[in-house]
């Protein structure tokens, strides 16, 4: 017994070493000198440490109104995803109707097909609607994309929840909408919160529509502006390195706000306080 305990716990701190290994890849040279860079070797623990490259990257023109644009977009767009994802998942479990077993299927579908297959009738459509060039048709597209996502995995969720739940709040006095607020939105926390970050990742990581649909430098997002750090002279890897740091932080912030929620929305509403 004690040999399997032991044995799980090295297989896991090998396979979380392995996923931790790109992160301090790029830390620790986000923190080498540049003459350390180009070395032949690679040195695991940095021998002389500096913040120069962080600096370049902070100063660098753009990385504050792509900051801005980035938090503007996903923001809303997952704030609205969540929201009309919700609707749908509550809709597509409590609820039974002609044709739901095909919208689901249709849902799924959706979130299967890749980024690149949707590029050029987007690109179409915000062309005609005179849209390019535009924050909101952006985060419109990222709503788009993050929606399904949402919707089949926040229905799971909703499926996991005993129904008998709502029929007793309903039977001590709630109305429908009542008991979904009362009693099932509150055990929803976790469902929320982690749908919630997968969403944000996926908007906050994407590249293409906002290469493609935002010519103007004003409103190009933090991936676009990661780019410019690969020039026709070279790329300026401790730049990209710390800016990829940076543009890492957000997403670090956003889970240290909401996964409090993960542990807090198990339990509340389960039981008549």
């Amino acid at each position: 017994m004690i040999a399997k305990k032991v044995t799980g716990n090295v297989v896991a701190l090998v396979v979380a070493l392995f996923f931790a290994f790109p992160t301090y890849w790029m830390v620790s040279t986000a923190l080498k000198p540049r003459g350390e860079m180009l070395t032949s070797g690679y040195d695991l623990i940095p021998f002389s440490v500096t913040i120069s490259n962080f600096v370049t990257a902070w100063t660098k023109p753009g990385f504050l109104s792509a900051l801005g644009n980035s938090l503007l977009v996903t923001l809303s767009a997952v704030a609205a995803a969540l929201v009309v994802g919700l609707l749908a998942a509550v809709a597509l479990s409590r609820m039974r109707f002609r044709g739901r077993k095909g919208f689901v299927m249709m849902m799924l579908v959706a979130q299967m097909a890749p980024f690149e297959a949707l590029l050029i009738p987007m690109f179409l459509m915000m062309r005609d609607l005179d849209l390019l060039d535009r924050l909101p048709a952006l985060a419109l597209i990222y709503f788009a994309v993050t929606l399904p996502f949402c919707a089949w995995t926040l229905r799971g969720f909703v499926n996991g929840i005993p129904l008998e739940l709502e029929e007793a709040a309903m039977v001590d006095g709630c109305g429908r909408w009542g008991a979904f607020r009362r009693v099932t939105l509150p055990l929803l926390g976790p469902g929320l919160v982690a749908t919630s970050v997968f969403a944000f990742v996926t908007a906050w990581n994407e590249f293409l529509f906002a290469l493609s649909l935002m010519k103007d430098q004003t409103k190009e997002t933090l991936p676009v502006w990661l780019s410019g750090f690969q020039t026709n002279f070279g790329t300026d890897w401790g730049g990209a390195m710390a800016a990829s740091a940076l543009f890492t932080l957000p997403v670090l912030v956003f889970f240290l706000i909401v996964q409090r929620k993960m542990v807090t929305g198990v339990t509340a509403g389960a039981v008549k306080g």
